[in-house]
């Protein structure tokens, strides 16, 4: 777009008419511009063919089967570019990566997660060797894990890079998952990834490393030692690896990740889960807290693609019906109390006062402890409603007439995945834990038989980091007209399937 146009107008670059044939939406890829060459980075997944890294522009670059371990299969899942260094010929490109074990032992894993490398300066070999091939491609294993408990993550499903104000500083979230069913987020900087590749003893090479080291980005590769060429094509494998601990550990099986920066302080990830949700997760002095789960989609998906504008605070999430678009800021699911809002930790959200709201300089907030108590001395906004807590009431005035012998249930809204919640009868100390119902965010007390003692006022109660309140009350009386039936209360709809399988449970 050139900006002294008015009106502005977008017109077609030349260098992506001539890299239009090559995309391939299956597989990752990155188009670096600049006023002197466009350059258009992409992968070829597989086991057949020129499996790799390819380039397309002015120089183009590609991957050739040739040294040890090429003919093994590889499926790509990310390429990213390391930033601008001080010196420009040092930038570097790297591409993520499983490849298929060679280990044919029946304990070891299917796949192995990796990280390559290539010097965006790269012209290829001279005619005799390497030509229009990498020379600078090196390789090395990921690592995420925890060696003490022997948890190990080793199915890199997908990454996300967050820009460092220095290069360095550049972070990689990796999504990863084992053979448990279970999934894992590690962060490594470039940094770590840079320092493997500039350090590490290549593997299997016992002698003496060549001079420039192999990897090395150099003005003109074409005129390499061929020690270094041969050095690069036959073991271009680090001995050692990148690892990480995991930031985060769960069962759920999560398929995307994207990463926010807000404030300037504050690191989000919003990791998309297997029904369609989307899990919010604030990074915190490498502990995972999970803020919330928003639900896109108003019923079950699979999510092909999300993609984050952080500038604009949305989330765009897609299946296979439609794309919708998310604000990050939507800040009144938590409620209509400062505790509630301040409890929550969204970076996003802040209470000014009368509600929780997008966070600005004047909202009170406090992301890093949740501290309720910074509200005791604010002046208190609007009291809790149906609006905010659909299909049931506080303080709870007109009864609910049960007949005899009934089964009827009595249902409360989870808001806070953090808080414990339990049931009181006529204000009892002695509470009664909920029911819970993952899919449908509801706490719920059975009455198993309603009579005379089961009259009387319940109260839903949560409680999170010393904050106490009632969410729900209702007031059940004995309805005497009908008598023997057994009927099952649904006092909402959407949650028959999921009570009888309790009902059937409990009988």
């Amino acid at each position: 777009m050139n900006p002294s146009d008015d009106p502005f107008n977008c017109t077609r670059s030349k260098g992506t008419k001539n890299i239009q044939q090559h995309i391939n939406e299956s597989e990752p890829s990155l188009l670096i511009g600049s006023a002197e060459v466009e350059e258009f980075y992409t992968t070829h997944s597989g086991k057949e063919g020129s499996v790799g890294i390819h380039r397309f522009g002015k120089y183009r670059l590609w991957t050739e089967k040739s040294g040890t371990g090429m003919d093994q299969e590889q499926r790509y899942v990310s390429l990213v570019a390391s930033g601008q260094r001080e010196d420009r010929l040092q930038d570097r490109l790297y591409a993520f990566y499983i490849e298929k074990n060679r280990d044919p032992s029946l304990d070891s894993d299917l796949w192995v997660p990796r990280v390559a490398q290539v010097c965006m300066a790269d012209l290829g070999g001279p005619k005799s060797y390497l030509q229009f091939r990498w020379t600078s491609k090196l390789s090395t294993r990921l690592f995420c894990g925890d060696h003490d408990s022997r948890l190990y993550f080793t199915q890199l499903v997908d990454v996300n890079t967050v820009l460092g104000d220095r290069w360095q500083d550049t972070r990689v979230y990796a999504l990863f998952r084992n053979g448990w069913g279970m999934s894992a987020v590690c962060v490594y900087t470039i940094a770590d990834i840079d320092r493997i590749f500039k350090t590490s003893n290549f593997k299997g090479h016992t002698g003496p490393v060549t001079n420039p080291r192999p990897g090395e980005c150099v003005k003109d590769s074409t005129k390499l030692p061929i020690e270094v060429l041969k050095m690069v094509d036959k073991r271009s494998e680090m001995e050692e690896w990148v690892t990480s601990g995991p930031l985060l550990v769960t069962h759920r099986h999560y398929h995307h990740i994207r990463m926010d920066r807000v404030q300037g302080k504050w690191n989000v990830l919003f990791l998309s889960l297997e029904n369609g949700g989307i899990h919010k997760v604030l990074e915190r002095d490498g502990q995972a807290f999970v803020i919330a789960e928003l639900q896109p989609f108003n019923y079950r998906a699979h999510v092909l693609s999300m993609m984050l504008h952080s500038s604009t605070a949305k989330l765009y999430v897609a299946s296979s019906k439609e794309l919708v678009q998310i604000g990050l800021g939507s800040c009144v699911q938590y409620g209509a109390q400062c505790e509630d809002c301040v409890l929550a930790r969204d970076p996003y959200c802040g209470w000014d006062g009368h509600r929780c709201t997008t966070a600005t300089n004047d909202t009170i907030q406090d992301v890093e402890n949740g501290n309720h108590q910074v509200c005791s001395n604010i002046s208190r906004g609007f009291t809790a409603s149906k609006d905010y807590f659909p299909g049931s009431s506080v303080g709870a005035e007109d009864g609910i007439r049960v007949p005899l012998s009934s089964k009827y249930f009595l249902h409360c809204p989870t808001l806070s995945s953090h808080a414990e919640y339990s049931w009181r009868h006529h204000g009892n100390t002695t509470a009664t834990p909920c029911i819970s119902t993952e899919s449908e965010d509801q706490c719920l007390l059975l009455i198993e038989s309603m009579g005379p003692e089961q009259q009387g006022t319940y109260s839903c109660v949560s409680e999170e980091r010393g904050y106490r309140r009632t969410l729900v009350q209702y007031q059940l009386q004995l309805d005497r007209g009908v008598t023997g039936l057994a009927s099952h209360h649904l006092p909402f709809p959407g949650l028959g399937l999921v009570l009888l399988l309790v009902l059937t449970l409990l009988c």
